[in-house]
């Protein structure tokens, strides 16, 4: 099946890797409905095509949220429902980031703010270029940290650095969110798309359903006492057990080859 074609991001597939960048940058990516509609059509082509994504940004930014010229305010008391874009658009997005199959790769190569910061932190392997800031930008206008921010940030970094954050809409550095835990790993801004794609053709060569299971289990252990949780891995070694990849996966270990993984 071949790619489809887009105005405000740009895709590709190589192989069982899928690599989804936004191309809005003269607007430092920021999202407007088209971009939201175009993206959903992207994650659900990777979805049934690929076994690992890759989110970047065009341009010297990575994403700066929202496209606030998308929106019609105006001090004479004309003003956006902020629930509906919520509830439409940046909710159904971090739901699919989060929920996708397959291991989700952000390469941070710019400044994400906003919700872009946050659609970054909610991937599953977070790169930022050292040139790369994350501004939780909303305290500037007024408002919340959403697309999951105010859930995601304090389990990352703790309350007192996501409260301080949150509220000063103070900038932090690449090599600042590593060392705090916000992502895995800043790098060289020349080396970020490479070690980028190192990554995720891993993920895509690799026992897909065994790292979905994975994701799923992390995500979702914290909602959990320990004896559910227990419970729930036995159900998943079961089945995963019974899988194609974990049979490829002993058998090349023990012949000491290298895998062949369908993702199956």
């Amino acid at each position: 099946m071949a790619d489809p074609a887009f105005e405000t991001i740009l895709y590709e597939t190589r192989g069982a890797l899928s690599i989804l960048t936004l191309n809005r940058p003269d607007k430092l990516n920021s999202f407007n409905v088209k971009m939201h509609e175009e993206v959903r059509t992207a994650m659900a082509h990777a979805e049934a095509n690929a076994r690992c994504l890759l989110i970047t940004g065009a341009g010297r930014g990575f994403c700066a949220g929202q496209d606030l010229s998308d929106r019609t305010v105006s001090a004479d008391g004309d003003v956006p429902d902020l629930g509906f874009s919520v509830e439409t658009y940046y909710n159904p997005l971090i739901r699919k980031i989060t929920s996708l199959p397959m291991p989700v790769i952000c390469a941070v190569n710019g400044v994400a703010a906003g919700a872009g910061a946050n659609i970054a932190l909610a991937c599953d392997i977070v790169l930022g270029a050292k040139s790369a800031k994350f501004i939780q930008s909303f305290a500037n206008i007024g408002l919340i940290p959403d697309s999951g921010g105010t859930w995601i940030l304090p389990r990352l970094i703790g309350q007192a650095r996501a409260m301080a954050l949150a509220l000063t809409a103070q900038p932090v550095k690449a090599e600042q969110a590593e060392a705090w835990g916000m992502i895995w790993r800043a790098v060289d801004d020349d080396a970020l798309m490479d070690e980028a794609l190192a990554i995720g053709e891993k993920f895509a060569a690799g026992p897909t359903a065994g790292l979905a299971a994975t994701k799923k289990h992390l995500r979702e252990a914290s909602t959990r006492t320990l004896d559910e949780e227990l419970d729930l891995e036995c159900e998943t070694m079961r089945r995963l057990g019974q899988s194609n990849d974990y049979k490829e996966g002993v058998d090349a270990f023990l012949n000491k080859r290298t895998p062949n993984y369908t993702g199956s």
